[in-house]
This record gives structure tokens, C-alpha cells and sequence, in this order.
């Protein structure tokens, strides 16, 4: 039995924090009486809370009906590599995550990840044209909005909670008030308006937020 599986990827955009891609596999019949089912769409036109609910619903699903895996390229990755490349492992991270090979693996976009001998093709705005893709987008930016919800209880002077890392206005400004921090690219930031002394702000705030989690909550 053919088995497809669909990637995709998120955080591309954004100025800190890692790119975290999905590999997903759906049995549609097993899942389409399911009232969450018609919101497994691309994951952009869902509202926050409805993105938790859909991912919810995926993510507890039997592996028989529904199966993920998820790969991260980091920040020092991407600045390593460049973007490009890091999304490319990133996929490639979270196909070879998955427990069995896919006979074939559809890509969001036109850039396609080394995946050795399985077949891979790519499918321009698949995230919103296949619902593995769909699926894939959902869960990366679910779980990549939880990632820097936790950076965020770290480094909460740029409102990670909100933006998520992208580069807002509110990021922007505290980016000239503080500076970058461990988890900025620097290869995205560079061009942008620093503060100066950002590295006595960084340590500031890390030692603020140090002596406010002294029984360790934030781990």
C-alpha cells in the first residue's frame, strides 16, 4: 500500500528562534466525519485557538488514522547554512523522523529536500491544496509557537509570547532597546537598529529572570 506523506515548514520569517517542519500522514476516510476534519487546512487561514484545537484533534489521533514526526534546524543553523538550507534540513529532520519510508513525500513550495532514495515532489501552495500538507502546517507552527512561548518565560522583554519571533513592531523596539538575544539571527538582525551595550541588557535580563525562578519553574 502506497503510503504519502506531506511536509512543510515554519518560522522562515522570523528574526529568533528555530525553523521547525512536520511530516505528516493522513487516512482521510478514518477521519473525515470528525467535526474538526474540514479545518485541516493551510494553517494561516486558522485563528490561533483553532490551530490548537486541529492539532489537538491530529496529534491524539491512533497512529493507524494520523502519524508525525517533527525536525528543527536552530538558530545557529540557519545562520550557518542560510535560511534555505536550514528549512531543507529541517524537513529533512522530520521525514527522517518518521517510523517507516514514504513511497512518495509532498513538499509546500518548490524547494525540495534531499530525502536520498524516496521520491519527493513539490507542490506550489500545497498547504492549502493537500490536506497532509495542511496537517504538516498545522502541527510545526503549533508546535513551534509553544517553543517560543517558553524562550519567551526566558527573554520576555520581545513579547515572543505574541509575535512568536517575527519581526514586529514591538519586537523591533525592544530589539533597539536590548539588543539581540542568544536566540536572534544574527544573520537576519545585523541590518537592523541595536542597541549598542546590548550585551550588559541581555545579561540584565537573564540575571532578572534567573533570581525570579530560583525554585527552577523555568526549566
Amino acid at each position: 500500500m502506497s503510503w504519502v506523506v506531506g511536509i512543510d515548514e515554519v518560522g522562515c520569517g522570523a528574526l529568533a528562534g528555530p525553523v521547525v517542519a512536520a511530516a505528516c500522514w493522513l487516512e482521510e476516510k478514518a477521519l473525515a466525519s470528525h467535526p474538526l476534519f474540514p479545518f485541516v487546512r493551510d494553517s494561516k487561514t486558522l485563528s490561533e485557538k483553532k490551530r490548537e484545537e486541529v492539532a489537538a484533534f491530529l496529534t491524539e489521533m491512533s497512529p493507524a488514522c494520523c502519524h508525525f514526526a517533527f525536525g528543527q534546524a536552530s538558530r545557529e543553523e540557519i545562520d550557518t547554512l542560510n535560511i534555505l538550507r536550514a528549512r531543507l534540513l529541517a524537513m529533512a529532520r522530520a521525514y527522517q523522523a518518521l517510523d517507516r519510508p514514504a513511497s512518495l513525500v509532498l513538499v509546500d513550495g518548490s524547494h525540495l529536500p534531499d530525502l536520498g532514495s524516496t521520491s519527493v515532489r513539490g507542490v506550489i501552495k500545497g498547504d492549502a491544496l493537500d490536506r497532509r500538507i495542511a496537517g504538516a502546517s498545522i502541527v510545526a507552527k503549533v508546535f513551534r509557537d509553544h517553543e517560543m512561548r517558553r524562550l519567551h518565560a526566558l527573554f520576555p522583554v520581545y513579547g515572543w509570547d505574541r509575535n512568536k519571533g517575527y519581526g514586529t513592531e514591538e519586537h523591533r523596539t525592544a530589539l533597539r532597546l536590548y539588543g539581540c538575544s542568544p536566540h536572534h539571527r544574527v544573520s537576519f538582525c545585523r541590518n537592523l537598529p541595536l542597541a549598542k551595550d546590548h550585551d550588559r541588557y541581555i545579561m540584565e535580563i537573564k540575571v532578572s529572570v534567573d533570581s525570579s525562578n530560583e525554585d527552577g519553574d523555568l526549566c
